[in-house]
Formats: structure tokens, sequence, C-alpha cells
């Protein structure tokens, strides 16, 4: 069984810019709105509580540094970012993977025909 046209050009795409994407700082950049989407969440979590709990707003504050919260979040976003990224990255390896394989197969046999 050959490929189809979608899986040939799916091929001869990530033979092309698999090295590209492989990059860890690539990576990282085209994952951070992903990582965005996990730390915007949790600022805004915060930055609400100080409308929907004033007693738990007070405590907060009085031991609260902005340093911290920025620097967490900044690791959390940035983490998920290349994660969620690195995941594509294999997912895309490993169809690529099994696609040349099934390609070889493809030819073993028809040349054995």
């Amino acid at each position: 069984m050959s490929l189809t046209p979608d899986e040939s050009r799916f091929m001869d795409w990530w033979e092309r810019d698999r090295h590209k994407y492989e990059r860890r700082s690539r990576q990282l950049w085209l994952g951070l709105p992903v990582g965005a989407a996990f730390s915007i969440p949790i600022l805004l979590n915060f930055l609400a509580s100080r409308f929907w709990y004033r007693r738990a707003d007070a405590v907060g504050s009085s031991q609260f540094n902005p340093v911290v919260l920025i620097v967490a979040v900044a690791i959390i976003g940035g983490f998920m970012g290349y994660l969620s990224r690195r995941f594509k990255w294999e997912q895309h390896e490993a169809r690529y993977q099994e696609l040349a394989a099934r390609q070889k197969r493809s030819q073993l046999t028809d040349t054995e025909e």
C-alpha cells in the first residue's frame, strides 16, 4: 500500500523542516502562546481574589512578594510552552517514522513482485 498524497506531502515537508523545528529555542518561542494560556489564568485568579474574598486578600497581601509570583508564572508559562511544542515535534517525528517504514515496506513488496 503506497502513501496518500497528504502523507507524501507531510513526508516531504517534515524531511525538509524537521531540524528547524527540533531546536529548543524555536520550540520555546513557538510554544509561548500555549504557555501564556496557562499563565494568564493564574495571574487573573490571583488578581481577582482581591474582589471575592477580602480576608484572604488581607492575609495574602501581608506576606506577598510580587517578584516570586512573576518568576513562578514565567517559569510555568515557559515550561508549558516548551513541553507542548516538544510533544508536537515528537508526534510529527513518530508519524514520519511510521510513514517511512510503510513506504519502505511497500517498495520492498513492489520489487518482489
